[in-house]
Order: structure tokens, then sequence, then C-alpha cells
């Protein structure tokens, strides 16, 4: 817990120093239900990322970050004049979990609204703005009424009665501001609300024999149905006068892994998006589909651009697609890491681009358009680190199958592989700028210096002395030395021409990053003690060290070519830059909401760039003029 909410300490030392510009984040969080949004204006798209929302062009891709959570956003919603935005959180058990009301034209906080517990499972704005329904996590089970103009609440009320499970979705009707439905496990509820007596009135739905655990619900334009997608893979279709049933489907091939969302056009027909990524066109009452994509990941939310002639499309492996609807057809618009990301690098001498690895998948990205260039990926595997050669001719990536994979950056063409490179998988990895040589870290703690030549790739040394995983490898310029960083609590100086240790640091931390100093006579650590020291190559004696943060490990550091500032980010999800000769925090950026895991700055002194825990990668203003 002590990672998620910094202390007071931490937002008062960050209150002092300047704050660094964010310039863009790529990134998407495709597990939310219905997150993506389309805003009425139809030139703006709104989607949660780990704890902040963005706010995104569609034709300029400007990105607004809207900040104030504390930790993931669970949900988003829209009014339907455009003017506010709400959404809400998850927190830790026991702890009032914020929904967040929003003024869409200013860009900013309007009121906290503080009642539930735990999680925030669905919001809703009624049709004329005038109330925000709410509904808690499981552990809260209470659905609110909000009143918007005095941002209070009015009533509330157990979502769900006491044999059934809990609702996990919910619907203002389209024409009147007193009626709503929330659905879940086993439940389906019209509630109407009792304004002068501030009551909240719930009718249960009948549904006979059928029981069913709703995902996703959409209302007609007129309020004359609604329609519930589940996940046994149908289609309910209620009267919400009634409360009856009027139809069920698909009868035969029901749509596989559930149906996750689902949209009412206004010209009749429902867009439906499944488990398993497939996109349907149907109708009621057969619901066959009329037209159909496949889409990569389950998709999660469907967004309509005015009337729904376009229609956005996001799955669970982050995808946002564009589809026309007269045609059928997908753009894929944005795409990011729905993983962890493990490692990022520039090629030598260029910001243009840059490579990131998460999981199974290694990217490169266009630095300037934040689009994908080119995306390898080698299944079932994960990759923990990734270096360009310094020529630029092949990327060499670790895999936790212990092998080391070279691939060319333009195809992705797969070069070589050493395999066995490392008993409990590769960890860290890096080149000597001859492109002569590869030098890498294990899980068991071995150093390996690896000869690469046009076409073989050979084994010059294995140097065993760190007694746990190696995680940071650097070389030095004149590829005579190199120091590797390890968790055991030593960094080790090598000699790469005898291939012997020539000094050895010791400190009670488990070392995460390592940097040289340019001029290469001292060297800078940090890892999960929280502080930087600086250290003397030649005897490995400390200099001085520095209180690097105040909760959590440092996991990313990276210094100027010209060694006057450098950059560290971690487990208090702060990026930070320092004054070398200072030891002082210059600048703070504040934009991560997972740990940060490792962070560079571009050659030539433009950006920083870090990534973290929950797959973003967020690019900063470099904020010095070199």
């Amino acid at each position: 817990m002590e990672n998620q909410i910094p202390p007071k300490a931490e937002v008062a030392e960050v209150a002092e120093v300047a704050e660094l510009e964010l310039e863009a984040a790529i990134g998407f969080n495709g597990h939310v239900p219905t997150g993506l949004k389309c805003h009425p204006d139809q030139e703006h798209l709104i989607f949660p990322l780990g704890c902040t929302v963005l706010i995104q062009a569609i034709n300029t891709q400007e990105q607004n970050f809207l900040h104030g959570h504390s930790n993931n956003v669970s949900c988003v919603a829209i009014s339907k004049s455009g003017l506010y935005l709400a959404s809400g959180q998850v927190t830790f058990m026991g702890f009032k979990a914020d929904i967040i009301l929003w003024d869409y034209k200013q860009r900013e906080l309007i009121a906290r609204l503080s009642l539930h517990k735990g999680k925030i499972e669905a919001l809703a704005f009624s049709p004329n703005d005038l109330y925000l329904v709410s509904l808690g996590g499981p552990d809260d089970g209470s659905v609110v009424v909000w009143n918007i103009a005095k941002r209070e609440a009015i009533c509330g009320s157990p979502a769900a009665g006491l044999n059934v499970g809990n609702a996990t979705t919910v619907i203002f009707s389209r024409c009147r501001d007193e009626m709503f439905v929330t659905a879940g496990n086993g439940t389906i509820r019209v509630w109407e609300l009792d304004l002068p007596n501030r009551k909240i009135w719930p009718t249960e739905c009948q549904t006979g024999q059928m029981k069913r655990i709703v995902m996703c619900i959409t209302i007609a334009v007129d309020d004359s149905f609604f329609y519930l997608g589940t996940t046994t893979g149908d289609i309910l279709k209620m009267n919400p006068r009634t409360k009856l049933l009027a139809d069920t489907g698909p009868a035969k091939d029901k749509f596989s892994l559930g149906v996750s969302t689902i949209k009412c056009l206004k010209m009749g027909g429902l867009l439906v998006g499944s488990g398993a990524g497939l996109l349907v066109f149907c109708k009621s009452p057969s619901y066959k589909p009329i037209k159909k994509i496949q889409l990569q990941g389950g998709i999660t939310s469907i967004t309509l651009r005015g009337e729904g002639h376009h229609f956005f499309v996001g799955t669970e492996e982050s995808h946002i697609y564009r589809v026309n609807f007269t045609d059928f057809k997908e753009t894929l618009i944005a795409t990011c890491h729905f993983e962890a990301v493990q490692d990022v690098v520039f090629p030598f001498g260029t910001d243009e681009l840059f490579a990131t690895c998460a999981k199974k998948d290694i990217r490169v990205w266009h630095t300037l358009s934040n689009r994908e260039l080119l995306r390898i990926t080698v299944p079932n595997m994960t990759c923990h680190c990734i270096n360009f050669m310094r020529d630029g001719k092949s990327i060499i990536s670790a895999w936790d199958d212990g092998r080391i994979r070279a691939f060319a950056p333009e195809t992705g063409r797969l070069m070589y592989v050493i395999n066995n490179a490392h008993r409990i998988g590769v960890t860290a990895i890096a080149t000597t700028s001859d492109c002569k040589r590869v030098i890498s870290g294990g899980g068991e703690g071995e150093v390996r210096v690896w000869q690469i030549g046009c076409q073989t790739q050979k084994l010059e040394e294995a140097l065993k002395e760190h007694k746990s995983s190696v995680s940071c490898i650097r070389v030095k310029n004149n590829n005579l030395e190199c120091v590797t960083a390890s968790t055991d609590g030593t960094c080790i100086i090598w000699d790469l021409v005898r291939l012997r240790r020539n000094q050895m640091i010791l400190a009670n931390t488990l070392f995460q990053c390592v940097c040289y100093h340019p001029e290469e006579f001292q060297i800078i650590t940090s890892g999960t003690d929280r502080k930087i020291a600086y250290w003397e190559v030649f005897d490995g004696s400390v200099i001085r060290e520095l209180e690097g943060s105040l909760s959590g490990s440092i996991n990313g550091m990276d210094i100027t070519m010209e060694g006057v500032h450098f950059v560290t980010g971690g487990n208090d999800h702060l990026v930070k830059v320092w004054d070398y000769n200072g030891g002082e925090v210059t600048h703070v950026g504040v934009g991560h909401s997972g740990n940060i895991t490792r962070i560079r700055i571009s050659p030539g002194n433009q950006y920083i760039v870090s990534v973290s825990a929950d797959g973003a990668v967020l690019r900063w203003k470099y904020p010095f003029t070199s």
C-alpha cells in the first residue's frame, strides 16, 4: 500500500521543484469495461490509462491529461451534452473510492464524490445532466444517485437483492431523468427515482427459467426496449415498462466468451462485441450476424461517433480501431502495450525512434507521432531487456527461456539466436560500441561475454562472481571495461581485455540500475534501499549518497551525454531529474500510475522516455537546453 499514495512529505518535496512537462503518453487500459468513449463533439476520444484519464483529439493526436485519482481508474462516463465527465477508481479494501466529476471544457476537477468503498463498478449520467448514478463494487454493493448541480448524494440503496449476485453495470433512460437500469449476476432491476421523498424504488425484471450473468447493457433511443449481453453469449431484450422478457437470441451460434459490450443504433440493430474479439452487426429477434469482423483481443468498448456512421472499438489488447459502418472495415488507429513494460532503449545517436519490450512483444515506436512502426512477437516468452547494436543493424534481446535473440530493426526478421545463454533466463544485456561483443547477465548471476561474428556467436568467457540475478550492465565507451549491477548487493567492474574482475562495490541493497558518468571515473547506482550512491571506479569507494525517494525502490536511471544531469524513476511513480554535481532534484514528473521500470534520456537531450508496470510509455520534455 505504501507505493500507492505518496506520503505527505513527498508531496511537499514535489511542490518546491519545477514540474516536468508531459508531452505524450502511449497507453490505453483496455480492461476497463466501456472505458473508451467518443465525446459528443465528435473530435475527441476519452479513455483511462492507469490513474489518469486521457482526452485525445482524433485528428491532431493532441492529448490532455486529467490527474486526480490516487489509484487505477475503473470506469468513465460522459454526459449527453458533453459538459461533464465522471470517472471512478479502485482503492484498497475498506477505504473510500472516489468518483471525480470533471469539467470537460476547462479540463479540470469540479468535485470529488466519496461514499462507496473499495471500487466504483459503473457510472451513468441522466439525459439532461441532472443526476449521476454510481454503482459500488462487490465489497460495497450499493447504488447511489447524485445531484450534479449540488454535487451531493440524493439517496442510495443496496444494488441487488439478498439471494442474487452483484450488479456490475448501470445505464440511464434516454428520455427520462427518473429511470435507470442496473444488471449483473442473476439480477436485472429497473429503478424509479422519487425525488420529493429522496428514495429510489427497484422493480426486479422477470426472466423466467433463464439464469444469466449480465456483462453489458444498452437502451433504445426511445426507451422502448433495453438489451443485455451475457457471459453465456446471448442477448436478452427486455421491456422497461412491463419488466418482461421480449425475446432472446441467438438460439444456436452464441457469441464465444460472452457478449462483453453492446450498443444500440439509432437506425435499428445492435453492434455486439464478444470476448473472443468478434464484432457483429445484428438485429432482433434472430440476432444472426449481418456483418462481422474479427479484431485482436476481447472487445471491451464500442463507442459511436455521432449517429454511428463511424464508431470506435477498444479491445483488451489495448488496440483502438475505427470502423466505418457502411463497408464494415476496421482501421487500427492506436496500439500500446497491455502488459508491464520491462525496458526502453534509443538507438545510438538518434531520437527519432525508440524500442520497448513487454512480456512477449518488442515494439519500435516513432517518437514524435507515437505510432508503432514494428512489432516482434515471441509467443509465451518474456523479454527482460533489449539493446540496439551501435551500428543500428540489430536489436539484441534477452529472454526468460535463457536465449539471446537478435532481430533486424526494419523488418523484425530473426537474425540469430544464442541458445542456453544462461540457466535461469537472461536478465540483462549490453553491447560494445565496435559491435563485436555482447555482454549478458543471467538469473543465476553469471556474466557472459559473447563474440559476435558475421555468421557466428561464440562464448568468450563466463564470469562467475555474482550470487544472484544481474539487473543492469553498462559498458565503458572505449570497450575496455564494463560494470554489472546485481540483486546480491554487489556491483562489479570487469576488465574486458583480461576478462577479470577489477573492482567490487558492496552495499546493503538489491542494485537495480547503474550508470557510468561520461568521464568514466565515477559510477552512480541505485536500488531497493532508495539511495543514489556515487562510487569511485578506481578503488570502489563511496563518494556520496543521496536520498533518492521516500517510498519504494528506484528501478531505472540514465545520465546525459555531458554528465550534468541524470534522471531516476521507481516505485513512487515519479520521474525525477537531478543535478549531478549538486545532488539536488531540479524537476519532477507526475503521470505514471504503475511502478516505473526503466527510464532513458534521448540522444541529443530532447526527451525523457519512461515506462511502467501498467503498460504506459510516457514521453517528457527534457527541461534543459543542451
